[in-house]
């Protein structure tokens, strides 16, 4: 795209109260996007469609440009980036947590491409999807839990029809012999019901033990089809959500790092430092510090 406008438009600034901060919480969005003034992270899949106009993704592998009609699925748990956009964009979607996004029936081979790095790219997207999007949005914003449920649940079947339409997977690094055999679906319910587990208690002292008793399954056999399905290991993805909510509580105001530290339930301020500069590649003081910086703009 065009030389970045970054500093002349609206920044994207991760808070407690949004995706970052609510790792579990499955939310709906209809609005003009702003742009991000470095990488971010979450502990959910992303369903991004355009309405209007185009926006341009800087991806943990690749980059892409989105344009109107365009829809992509992601995994959010690796660093991305909205750095540019058209004027006039505008752009609906949704963030699935991981016990949701394991749910879906998906063709087989992709929720473990997504987990990858892969970008799920459609271009023929369906024509009710302009209006949709919109109405889901509201529904799920409403109050009303009966219109919040058939919000989730239309957006469900409308990703599912995604193996009725042509699309693309950008950015996939997966070989030959990596794609998922029918029977993998029993494993992704397993996956999902560890999900559950690990949402209600990630900010709790657990490990893979107390994640796989709740789902009824041996230790090693809960750690491999967990690391078959989503490419990290339980502890990885426990670490994850402590991250993502550690992500938006550095950036309020009166933020300490070791009582963020602490809040997250990482055990030691040493073992947070070390998590989070192997997703961010940066201390969280110093992610603190660059979050306050106008103009900085992670590479």
């Amino acid at each position: 795209m065009a030389e970045s406008k970054v500093p002349q438009r609206p920044i994207y600034h991760p808070g407690a109260s949004s995706v970052e901060g609510l790792p579990n919480a499955l939310q709906m969005f209809h609005t003009t996007p702003l742009v991000m003034m470095k990488p971010h992270w979450h502990a959910q899949v992303e369903v991004n469609f355009v309405m209007s106009g185009s926006v341009h993704y800087r991806m943990h592998t690749h980059e892409l440009t989105l344009t109107a009609g365009q829809m992509v699925l992601f995994w959010g748990g690796l660093p991305h980036q909205m750095d540019d956009l058209s004027d006039g964009a505008v752009y609906a979607g949704a963030h699935l947590p991981l016990m949701h996004f394991f749910r879906l029936r998906l063709p087989e081979d992709v929720p473990h491409r997504l987990m990858q790095g892969a970008t799920l790219k459609i271009d023929t997207t369906d024509d009710s999807d302009v209006s949709s999007f919109p109405r889901w949005n509201l529904y799920a914003r409403s109050g009303d839990p009966v219109k919040a449920q058939h919000a989730v649940d239309e957006l469900v079947l409308r990703l599912e029809r995604v193996r009725f339409e042509p699309f693309e997977l950008i950015g996939d690094t997966a070989t030959t012999g990596t794609q998922l055999e029918t029977a993998e679906v029993q494993s992704s319910r397993n996956v999902g019901r560890m999900c559950d587990f690990i949402a209600a208690n990630f900010l709790h002292e657990i490990d893979s033990i107390d994640i796989a008793a709740a789902a009824d399954l041996h230790p090693k056999y809960a750690m491999s089809i967990f690391k078959r399905s989503t490419g990290m290991t339980l502890n990885e993805y426990v670490n994850l959500l402590r991250l993502s909510y550690a992500q938006a509580l550095l950036l309020r105001d009166d933020a300490n790092v070791l009582r963020v530290a602490m809040e997250s339930g990482f055990g030691s301020l040493s073992a947070f430092n070390k998590a989070f500069r192997k997703i961010a590649g940066m201390s969280p003081s110093d992610f603190r510090r660059d979050a306050f910086i106008p103009g900085v703009l992670a590479s």
